[in-house]
């Protein structure tokens, strides 16, 4: 599966996916220690919703196309949506914002941001949409490097993204094995898996593996707006969550329910459960 984020920017994917980081940059920001966020696959951090890639597919029109304007929304969607609506002033929806732009604009002064893409374009996209920061550091490297090259960061608090293309036949086990990295560097590093689901079948291996994994607990959250039999298409995704906040969880069990209503597509349907207990 090519999941290249310029060609998939702002779909339901991409909405629980940013709608999840926002939370977790408002739940850190509860205490004024600074926290370092890693993003291992960071694509270019903002998209042009009508550029020839994000054309080509129209995803974003059955995610965030059907959000951005709603007026009665849960708490926990403001500011996601804010950053939005301040992105598009004309009520145009055409700019829609990365993980990194999400990150940079929801972080504070004393918080830190290392994104990385491998990607010789992208990755120089990044460099330039991020050069006014200097909070912010861009590597061109590998991304399943990431947790070896960065962990442990010199903030007591960490975020780590790991969001790769799924290109390649093993990256749900290399997501597992860079989680794993990412907690034995730092045990209390907050890492998010993004995954797709498309066939779940094929998932249930990964789950295992999660299972097993170093996490001290792991949150699982996922979004369907199809049924999950059939395997040609993408179904939903899902988010695994080493270490959640506290609350993270209360406001995932009222946000999942409303958006596989909004952004169902033929049944939408979620799913949020431990799969590692504290």
């Amino acid at each position: 599966m090519n999941y290249r984020h310029a060609f998939h920017a702002g779909n339901h994917a991409d909405v629980l996916k940013h709608l999840l980081l926002c939370r977790l940059f408002a739940l850190l920001a509860r205490k004024e220690a600074p926290y370092a966020y890693l993003d291992s696959h960071a694509g270019v951090g903002l998209y042009d919703l009508t550029g020839d890639q994000a054309s080509r597919t129209g995803e974003w029109r059955e995610g965030i196309g059907r959000l951005w304007q709603e007026q009665h929304v849960p708490a926990a969607l403001d500011s996601y949506l804010e950053v939005i609506r301040a992105m598009n002033p004309d009520g145009v929806l055409r700019h829609y914002p990365g993980s990194p732009e999400l990150a940079r604009l929801q972080s504070r002064e004393q918080d830190r941001l290392q994104l990385n893409e491998k990607h010789p374009e992208d990755g120089r996209l990044l460099k330039e949409n991020m050069d006014a920061d200097p909070r912010v550091a861009v590597h061109l490297g590998e991304g399943w490097h990431v947790p070896r090259a960065l962990l442990p960061t010199r903030e007591k608090r960490a975020v780590l993204l790991i969001d790769p293309p799924f290109e390649k036949a093993d990256e749900l086990e290399r997501c597992v094995t860079a989680l794993n990295e990412a907690i034995g560097r730092m045990r209390q590093t907050i890492v998010v898996v993004w995954y797709p689901i498309k066939d779940e079948r094929q998932l249930r291996r990964f789950y295992r593996d999660m299972e097993k994994s170093a996490a001290p607990k792991l949150l699982r959250a996922e979004l369907f707006v199809h049924p999950a039999d059939d395997a040609q298409r993408l179904n939903g995704s899902g988010l695994l969550i080493s270490n959640p906040p506290w609350g993270l969880e209360e406001e995932l069990r009222e946000l999942l329910p409303w958006l596989a209503e909004r952004l169902a597509q033929s049944k939408g349907s979620w799913r949020l459960d431990w799969l590692i207990a504290e």
